[in-house]
């Protein structure tokens, strides 16, 4: 017999019924309704911490014994009912002070469809409706039925790691949490209301690390990532510039990339053709982990920004212009009157949007009205790092470059192994490898170098403190957005104070009278100003000063009662309310003479009994006045509270709770008056993350025996020079067994080499080889090379491998060809150009063709250092025409003819032997040109061949 199968728990969970079912269920209610049903009114308070699975009780007052437990309204008070409601979700002055979401604590679905809601119930979190149901399929818990609509919940110690997870399946989510206490709200006006619910933080993937509750810890994600917030504007360029002499372009892009845990804004604005190759290349290089775009919008844009995103989940879109003013918060008018210094440090915005072309301009106005909802649009205005997307002292890599030469990410699996960023990461802080990122990303060269043993043990000593600690850049901007805790400030602060005061022992600031010892332990001028930055006696100063301001070790355990020096005067209103605290407490410790000469009792004292202060406690047989209050009792006492004592225990309750109130503003009203400093201290982290980088570099150089490139003067011709040239990344897994090669390329000589060779010979390697050493030389590090002299590059373009993009239609000859002509549209005579077996994604003559044309026309007319592989041996007679300027090359091989006996397909039709060739890579690129690619020996290596009637064919076609 089999056994029986188990039955779903009904009772408990009702299952989700179907379109089919025959079961009947009460229709599912929406979300105005479920947060009416929330907020239903009664005659008493909701309980502030009711058990999870208890519906909240209702006072005998109120509702009669027989009522069911759920509040039930009367018909006389629907219209009541539904005015309050109303009133409830839209009224603004109840909105949270951290966030702006239209100015409203709730709003219905038309207004926010695209954020799921968390309210807060007691111990718990809870979803209704469709957002129950899309957090249970995210969350993996479950959503049952609880009084007609269908809900779900979490605890709120976990709210952190479950916002994470909902944020990292690309959801915007809210978090509605309960606005007032108990104990205060007793003593109000609205004291016969339901207790007020606001929505209090927004969370989506661009927010989480500067939100509060969640940032700072960086569950899950790896702290050196950016997420950036990327916006985009076009506008249509006209029809007689389509065709210009500049290329094929038909819109002009604007954008805006915001990384808000950081306050780094990228801005820039260009030309882009019908493939939205430019675009592409930003997205790569920025790699934004949300999407904001600006109505109209074209099709072959949109398609590229879904395509990125892999889900419409990350992609906001916002009309460009629209009649609607956003209102402003009485929490930011407030910060306007409290930071003294606001129109100071105000010209640092100002500055960087002037800076900003139109377009950019538009994208940056969305994205402040975007950031609004959330309350980070004051980074924007006071403390954000604005920089181009390129300028005249940065090197371009083009999307190919990235992707094809690996440098942030690897073809495999898109993490960091395995890429050049990989291979010189050697940082130890979390801001110091974003700053690395973007020295690879964006090639400056720095000019420093660290030499001395001195500096070298200080430095790693400092970085290795930091690299222990949380993310400092992250830590200043989550305190200027007062979303910190008290024990992330002290960390914060004390890291920048102390790591200030151990780098002020190189004594860098006395100049004038050791200017001689200095130099020679920091010869390096960009070195000695980091240095200074990052150790400034204004940031030590004001470090300190804001340090001495709190109580450490309250800080440390979160406790906001006993957070704040109040020695030092800077803190009235919590002194006057910890002093009304204290009268109350006084009073009522008074009253114990009172009923020592009432009930004769010389040695009677107040007692505390499971947590129940101030109770008086006789004797059984004692009787007491019949207007006092009995709390407990065993055999031989019973515990009194008499009326005087329950009035003046009320009033020490809420003197409490008005002390916390005033210190959560005290709080708050010090992370704000941060904000006069926080440019400094972002120099100061910025400063530290320069180091780290450099440091980096110098230990990446020492480690792996790297020299130091020279760079020619701009007036000379430009010029690749590597003598003994390795790749940085296979060099680290082959060690010694790599074979390296020269290159030597020059503008008034040989400035184009094509490379031949068999397959797998080691073509793509050498190239790929050629370009990281330049990237790597730009960004100011040592390479692998045993000398090198470069001229300072434009761009580095390649034109690699062979895919497709099926989502943004395009065939691999159609991408082959795009990457082709953005080539032939960006590089200059300062370009390095690599190119690799172009033309092979159609037939022998067409590919042909267009790979000879387009040599010819990078040497005719572009004049760049070229690097071009090919598989046909005819292309070698464009030397005819240009004799001095390209060479041929090849990668040298060993061949031993050996005798295979041939399969039985052939051998029944002739008795004769195949002779095939066996092949020795030697990996040296040599001179010459080779006209065989050795094809059939990688089918044998694929064992494509092993098959008897395929190497029949082979036999009968060669």
């Amino acid at each position: 017999m089999g056994k029986q199968k188990q039955q779903p728990i009904s009772r408990f969970f009702a299952p989700k019924t179907t379109e089919n079912s025959t079961s009947t269920r009460a229709p599912e209610k929406s979300r105005e309704q479920v947060i009416s049903r929330f907020f239903a009114p009664t005659g008493t308070e909701l309980p502030q911490r009711p058990h999870p699975s208890t519906p909240p009780k209702v006072s005998a007052t109120s509702v009669p014994a027989s009522a069911p437990q759920a509040p039930v309204i009367p018909p006389s008070d629907a219209s009541l009912h539904q005015r309050f409601v109303r009133k409830l979700l839209e009224s603004p002055e109840h909105s949270s002070a951290s966030l702006l979401l239209e100015s409203v604590p709730l709003r219905t679905r038309s207004k926010v469809s695209d954020v799921l809601l968390m309210v807060e119930v007691g111990y718990r979190y809870r979803f209704f409706g469709e957002d129950a149901e899309t957090a249970a399929k995210v969350l993996g818990i479950i959503s049952h039925v609880d009084h007609n609509f269908l809900t779900a919940s979490i605890p709120t110690f976990r709210l952190n790691f479950h916002l994470r997870r909902l944020v990292s399946a690309g959801h915007k989510v809210g978090v509605v949490k309960q606005q007032e206490t108990a104990v205060i709200k007793a003593h109000g006006s609205n004291r016969l209301t339901p207790f007020l619910r606001g929505l209090s933080a927004l969370y989506t993937k661009s927010t989480i690390e500067a939100a509060e509750d969640t940032g700072g810890h960086e569950e899950g994600l790896t702290g050196s990532n950016s997420n950036y917030l990327f916006c985009v504007v076009e506008r249509s360029i006209s029809i007689d510039k389509v065709f210009s002499v500049e290329g094929s372009f038909d819109v002009r892009i604007g954008i805006v990339a915001v990384e808000i845990s950081t306050g780094d804004v990228i801005h820039g604005e260009f030309n882009d053709n019908v493939m939205r190759s430019g675009l592409e290349a930003v997205l790569l290089s920025v790699s934004p982990v949300e999407l904001l775009l600006g109505e109209p919008i074209s099709a072959p844009t949109e398609k590229l920004l879904l395509g990125y995103s892999g889900t419409a989940s990350e992609v906001r879109v916002m009309c460009l212009y629209e009649n609607k003013v956003d209102s402003v918060s009485v929490d930011n008018r407030q910060d306007e009157a409290v930071d003294g210094k606001r129109e100071t440090n105000h010209h640092l915005g100002v500055e960087g949007i002037i800076a900003m072309s139109e377009l950019a301009v538009q994208a940056l106005a969305l994205t402040i009205r975007y950031l609004k909802r959330f309350g980070f649009e004051r980074m924007v205005h006071l403390g954000a790092s604005f920089r181009p997307l390129c300028s005249n002292f940065e090197m371009s890599l083009s999307a190919n470059t990235l992707c094809q030469l690996e440098v942030l990410k690897n073809k495999s699996d898109g993490s960091i192994e395995g890429t050049l960023l990989n291979a010189m990461n050697h940082t130890h802080t979390s801001f110091g490898l974003r700053l690395l990122k973007h020295w690879v990303n964006n090639e400056e060269v720095p000019s420093g170098t660290i030499s001395k043993p001195k500096i070298g043990h200080l430095l790693s000593s400092v970085l290795t403190t930091l690299g222990r600690l949380p993310d400092l850049q992250r830590g200043i901007t989550r305190i200027f957005y007062r979303t910190a805790t008290s024990a992330e400030f002290i960390t914060v602060m004390h890291t920048i104070l102390l790591v200030g005061k151990q780098l002020q022992r190189l004594h860098l600031d006395d100049d004038r009278s050791n200017m001689e010892t200095n130099e020679k332990i920091v010869r390096s001028g960009l070195l000695r100003r980091l240095i200074m930055t990052a150790s400034s006696s204004s940031v030590i100063s004001h470090s300190a000063k804001l340090v001495s301001c709190l109580n450490k070790d309250a800080a440390d355990q979160g406790d906001m009662l006993h957070l704040f020096n109040l020695s030092q005067s800077e803190f009235p209103d919590v002194l006057a309310s910890l002093t009304a605290c204290r009268l109350a407490e006084e009073r009522l410790d008074l009253l114990i003479i009172q009923y020592r000469k009432k009930l004769g009792i010389r040695n009677l004292e107040f007692a505390t009994v499971s947590g129940t202060t101030h109770l008086i406690e006789l004797a059984s047989e004692k009787k007491v006045p019949s207007d006092w209050v009995k709390i407990s009792s065993t055999k031989k006492v019973n515990r009194y509270h008499p009326p005087e004592v329950l009035k003046l225990l009320d009033e020490l309750l809420l003197a409490k709770e008005e002390f916390a109130v005033t210190c959560k503003a005290a709080w708050n009203h010090f992370l704000t008056g941060f904000g006069r400093y926080y440019a400094e201290f972002q120099a100061a982290v910025q400063a530290l993350a320069a180091l780290d980088c450099l440091y980096s570099l110098a230990f990446l150089a020492r480690k792996q025996n790297f020299v130091r490139p020279v760079f020619v003067d701009d007036d000379e011709p430009s010029q690749i020079n590597i003598q003994s040239g390795r790749h940085p990344v296979l060099e680290a897994i082959l060690g010694e067994n790599f074979v390296p090669n020269d290159t030597n390329l020059h503008a008034a000589g040989e400035f184009c080499q094509i490379v031949t060779g068999p397959n797998m010979g080691g073509k793509s390697c050498y190239i790929r080889q050629v370009a990281l050493i330049s990237i790597m030389a730009q960004v100011g590090s040592f390479v692998p090379a045993s000398s090198a002299k470069f001229h300072v590059l434009d761009g580095i373009y390649t034109r690699m491998g062979a895919s497709d993009s099926i989502l943004q239609g395009r065939s691999t000859f159609l991408e082959e060809l795009s990457e082709t002509s953005q080539i032939l549209l960006g590089c200059s005579s300062r370009s390095l150009v690599i190119i690799d077996e172009l033309g092979r994604g159609t037939s022998t003559h067409d590919g042909f063709a267009i790979a000879y044309a387009t040599l010819h026309h990078l040497l005719e007319q572009k004049k760049c250092m070229i690097l071009f592989v090919t598989h046909y041996p005819k292309m070698k007679d464009i030397r005819r025409e240009f004799v001095t300027s390209v060479g041929t090359y090849r990668v040298s091989y060993l061949t031993n003819q050996k005798i295979l006996p041939v399969g039985n397909a052939v051998s029944s039709t002739s008795d004769s032997e195949q002779e095939s060739l066996d092949i020795t890579f030697l990996y040296k690129v040599i001179c010459g040109a080779s006209d065989k690619s050795f094809g059939l020996n990688v089918a044998r290596l694929a064992q494509v061949i092993s098959n008897s009637s395929v190497f029949y064919f082979l036999v009968v076609l060669f």
